[in-house]
């Protein structure tokens, strides 16, 4: 495991400023703060560019996808299955596509205004636990897009030194994106805020 991170105890644009899938697994245990919520990352997904069948990035730069392609350190928020928000941390250098999906966290602190938000959660474990749930107890709105993580009302954390992580295929990714030859899902293993894993179910013609 990289030590890289135990010099990184502020928000650091350099540290991001690499291809996403070097710096999912170094997110685990970083924290996100604002809005009255405090979440610790348990799980997160790398995303590039053209080389990435899964990503918004695939196929190039459009007005939807823009923040994807830099700076690092800002927020790409997304709107999926008609119903939720997803929050990506932008990373890489500016002009390439690349983010880290925000899957999963622990509410570590403000877990009552998280409550507030997340009033369906039977648990505690399950007020972050997957992507969309994340973004409602954060307070993270499409709206946010774009939001610099270090200036921004939603700020972000590094961790204190690096964390055991686990990889794997990334969940719910149709076609080759999310075969094993993409293992870009990273996780705490045995964390029971982490989201359950899904394959991508094939849609009939």
């Amino acid at each position: 495991m990289s030590e890289e991170l135990e010099a990184h105890h502020v928000f650091d644009r350099s540290f991001l400023a690499r291809p996403s899938p070097d710096v999912a697994p170094q997110l685990l245990g970083a924290r996100l703060i604002g809005r009255g919520v405090t979440i610790r990352i348990t799980e997160v997904e790398a995303y590039l560019g053209a080389e990435d069948p899964g990503s918004h990035g695939h196929r190039g730069k459009t007005a939807r996808n823009a923040v994807m392609f830099g700076p690092p350190g800002h927020l790409y928020t997304y709107f999926t299955y008609g119903m939720h928000t997803c929050a990506n941390i932008v990373t890489g250098t500016e002009g390439t596509s690349s983010g880290v999906l925000l899957r999963a966290g622990e509410v570590i602190d403000g877990v009552e205004t998280a409550r507030s938000r997340r009033h369906s959660s039977k648990t505690d474990a399950d007020l972050a636990r997957g992507p969309g749930r994340l973004t409602v107890a954060l307070g993270i709105m499409l709206s946010d897009g774009g939001q610099d993580l270090e200036t921004g009302d939603i700020r972000l954390e590094f961790s204190q030194g690096p964390v055991e992580y686990q990889s794997g295929p990334r969940t719910g990714v149709s076609g080759p994106g999310g075969t094993d030859a993409f293992p870009w899902r990273f996780w705490i293993p045995n964390d029971p805020t982490v989201s359950p894993y899904r394959r991508s179910v094939p849609r009939k013609a």
